[in-house]
């Protein structure tokens, strides 16, 4: 029997959620994805160290692009040793700020370019709030594909999907450890309230012709892997990878392209606003995430700068 892994990637797209390069080349996904934290985490590994000087030297003080500059540089090594595509991900502290969002995104992707790589191997990753949803379809317009990240609601899916995207990443993990806190219950299997957000989506988007892909991201057991079998692609950290690897059990299939799902439903400004503010769980999840990845923006910076 094959590994859990490689069953895996007989029906999803495997994406590595790390900017660890020995375990990208060990686990061989096909894309990778990065954001603050990891760059941050990304920063500390010796192998970096030149990046990151580099970047300091060639931004005039400039930190913003300082830290442009050393994701980009990241990306570059990552996609060195990948098939597919980086996603590189704008400042979080422009979440709100559509024009901020949209040039900084294309900054990414002039930076990229200058190194040598085509558009076509890079997303940009953009907070899912309604200002972020709207510069991601500008974005599209402009042939610059994104992927939707910090995205917990049915309502962000439903907006993204509508605008066009490319890509979405629904966090199951955090959904799972905002029920979990709030209800006193370890859910499992397919009663956890993550996977079922995200099957859900899948079902919405296949049912109605939606061309968005989904990625499933921010795992916390195998369960929740197994559960998405079938997802268009799930992006998973080095350590759940290798138990894939690891695992010569047999992996079933769980979602698939034909399922139904509900009818298409567009919403609008006050709509999308209205539905984050009844599900209290995607509204503090996800001003969390950009506070989280604000702040280890922040620390990225004061590294550049020590």
């Amino acid at each position: 029997m094959t590994s859990k892994l490689d069953q895996l990637k007989q029906f999803t797209t495997v994406v590595a959620d790390t900017g660890d390069l020995d375990a990208i080349v060990r686990l061989k996904p096909v894309d990778a994805t990065t954001n603050p934290s990891l760059l941050l985490k990304a920063a500390a590994m010796p192998r970096y160290s030149e990046l990151l000087k580099n970047a300091v030297s060639a931004s005039n003080g400039d930190l913003g692009m300082a830290c442009d500059r050393f994701g980009v540089a990241v990306g570059q090594e990552i996609l060195k040793v990948i098939p597919g595509r980086i996603s590189t991900e704008v400042d979080a502290r422009l979440s709100f700020d559509t024009e901020a969002t949209l040039e900084r995104a294309h900054r990414l992707i002039d930076l990229y370019q200058q190194a040598g790589i085509g558009r076509e191997r890079v997303l940009i990753k953009i907070a899912s709030t309604w200002e972020g949803i709207r510069a991601a379809e500008q974005l599209e317009k402009d042939g610059i594909q994104t992927n939707l990240t910090l995205l917990f609601s049915f309502a962000q899916a439903q907006a993204c999907a509508d605008a066009g995207v490319f890509l979405i990443s629904p966090f199951v993990g955090r959904i799972y450890d905002w029920y979990k806190k709030a209800e006193g219950c370890d859910y499992v299997g397919a009663a956890d309230p993550g996977v079922q957000s995200v099957s859900r989506i899948y079902k919405y988007y296949k049912a109605n012709g939606y061309k968005t892909v989904v990625m499933g991201a921010s795992f916390r057991n195998l369960s929740q892997i197994e559960q998405l079998a079938g997802c268009d692609r799930l992006t998973i950290s080095p350590e759940l990878l290798q138990s894939l690897a690891d695992d010569n059990g047999k992996l079933e299939r769980k979602l698939d392209v034909n399922a139904q799902g509900e009818a298409r439903q567009s919403l609008n400004q006050s709509q999308f606003r209205w539905a984050m503010n009844e599900d209290p769980m995607a509204t503090e999840k996800l001003a969390e995430g950009i506070r989280q990845f604000a702040r280890d923006q922040e620390k990225l910076e004061k590294l550049l700068i020590s």
